[in-house]
């Protein structure tokens, strides 16, 4: 059971730290662990977008933050208390931490939570990233040459790709080795065969731009860990932004 004051809860904690830790929550419940009697130590890591609740809601109300519960409402606020604030809450004893990469944050994040078990630093892990946007009836001013579409349509792989839209969501992944799920008779939706992490560095046409060398190489990488051919796999998923290939 997970309590908190009406103000702390209602008011003054980031909503996407109280919707990441409802869905970690959540996802222990699908996965069939009772996070208060599991033994295991069970990591967490994830990230989570700019907090907008904070700059349009909180820091406006100067008589909050030099209220007593003002400290209370900054780490209520601070993404470095995601994954601390989850661990806290639901007991859990495994490594905990943010993770911040931009838009390749959750990846990151379970690439790293599948190093920890590999690595026996758990037993256990939630992996995954939030990002809620909180003025919902807003908009955004349209420039040419950047990232956002100009008629609020995302094209991802289209001769018409011209950008793409803000969004909202959250996602959350129940981690553990492929021979402890088995030996348990965990309900297993996916098997992780590898996962690699590099960084383009400066070789790109600019700071947002992906680099297709470098997403090829670590493509590379992720297949020879796995011990896989590419045209052995029938299914892709990606992250696509829709941009023009010259922007």
């Amino acid at each position: 059971r997970i309590e908190f004051s009406g103000r702390e809860f209602a008011l003054a904690m980031d909503p996407q730290q109280r919707i990441f830790l409802e869905c970690a929550w959540e996802a222990l419940e699908n996965a069939g662990y009772d996070c208060q009697r599991c033994g295991d130590r069970m990591g967490v890591y994830a990230g989570v977008g700019l907090n907008q609740y904070w700059v349009f809601q909180i820091a406006p109300d100067r008589q909050l933050l030099e209220s007593a519960a003002g400290y209370q409402t900054v780490i209520g606020n601070e993404k470095d208390f995601l994954t601390t604030r989850v661990s806290y809450q639901l007991n859990l004893k495994g490594p905990s931490l943010d993770i911040q990469t931009a838009c390749s944050t959750s990846l990151v994040a379970t690439s790293l939570a599948c190093q920890s078990l590999l690595s026996y630093q758990c037993d256990m892990a939630l992996a995954g990233g939030i990002t809620i946007h909180a003025l919902q009836k807003s908009g955004y001013f349209y420039q040419e040459g950047g990232i956002l579409s100009p008629d609020g349509h995302c094209r991802a792989f289209d001769a018409k790709a011209q950008g793409t839209v803000p969004g909202s969501g959250v996602g959350i992944v129940v981690l553990r080795r492929l021979e402890d799920a088995l030996a348990d008779g965990d309900c297993i939706l996916a098997v992780i065969k590898s996962s690699a992490i590099n960084n383009d560095g400066s070789m790109k046409v600019g700071y947002t731009a992906p680099s297709v060398e470098g997403q090829a190489e670590v493509i590379a990488e992720a297949l020879a860990l796995a011990g896989i051919e590419a045209d052995s796999i029938s299914y892709v998923e990606t992250h696509g932004t829709g941009t023009r290939a010259n922007s």
